[in-house]
């Protein structure tokens, strides 16, 4: 059952007295029915974090009118804020490799609209993935990231990205490092999933590194890109145990199965509203 369109409001803004109350005033004040809401304070950073689900029938305006309405309510407390709307989908471009389960998981809920977003094409810097991405009727671009010229490469992702109007990118199992301009364009707006749980095992062949290491629990990690090599803000983390007697072939396809789900999850929780970052840390309001 598809849910009534409601608008998300989401702020962060230094810590105080009076900060729910004034806000849930401000939307009581234009006749907002509240359905969801959810609040963190960090004492650490003295700061707080909020995310409110209005219906929209009942405020009679449009996204763009409840916005010009609350800036000075957002001046006021010094938010750093957005308001989103639940009939507005989410384009997501995806960029893949030669390792296609998470594209597969991606493209399967999709399919399904358990991901309720658009996704105008798949960039994949081999062709394996092609068969896949069109049958379910989606544009797929080869674009090789040549060793010696990967900045060419690199350019054609994000004049596609801009083409299509992308307003998130999501590296699924994408086994290249993207630049650091690119990563700063567009922080807080590309997600990765790195199959090992971060901090431990950065980089490439995590799960060798494990079998090396003699790990008990393995896991996958989803999180921001930005220019340090996976070591962007965290959104979402899970692990399965393993013993001494799995292989790497063993750790790697309990690792595959932990990668989908974790990808699935902290997407869902980006193209919700849920995920407020907080320096290098990340609040996920729930």
């Amino acid at each position: 059952m598809q849910r009534t369109r409601f608008y998300t409001l989401r702020f962060s803004c230094p810590d105080r007295v009076g900060i729910v109350a004034r806000v849930a005033g401000f939307l009581a004040d234009q006749g907002g029915w509240i359905l969801r809401s959810s609040q963190h304070a960090d004492e650490q950073t003295n700061r707080f974090f909020m995310r409110v689900e209005v219906r929209a029938g009942s405020l009679g305006i449009e996204p763009d009118g409840l916005r010009e309405r609350f800036v000075p309510v957002a001046d006021e407390l010094g938010m750093d804020w957005r308001i989103s709307d639940s009939a507005v989908k989410n384009r997501v471009v995806i960029l893949a490799s030669r390792q296609l389960h998470c594209l597969y998981d991606l493209l399967e809920r999709w399919q399904c609209r358990e991901l309720d977003i658009d996704i105008p094409c798949v960039i994949a810097n081999h062709e394996d993935a092609r068969g896949l991405v069109e049958w379910h009727g989606i544009d797929f671009h080869h674009v090789p990231i040549g060793r010696d010229d990967k900045a060419a490469g690199f350019a054609e992702i994000e004049r596609l990205f801009r083409h299509y109007q992308g307003d998130t990118m999501v590296l699924a199992r994408f086994m290249q490092i993207l630049p650091p301009d690119l990563c700063r364009r567009y922080l807080g707006r590309v997600l990765n999933i790195h199959h090992s749980f971060l901090p431990s095992f950065v980089g490439a062949r995590p799960y060798d590194q494990a079998y090396q290491r003699g790990v008990k629990l393995i896991g996958a990690t989803c999180h921001y890109v930005t220019e340090e090599l996976d070591q962007g803000p965290i959104i979402e983390q899970d692990v399965n145990r393993v013993s001494h007697a799995d292989s790497v072939i063993d750790l790697t396809r309990c690792g595959k199965d932990i990668e989908k789900t974790v990808l699935a999850r902290g997407l869902r929780y980006h193209l919700e509203d849920r995920v407020m970052v907080n320096g290098n840390r990340t609040v996920v309001l729930r």
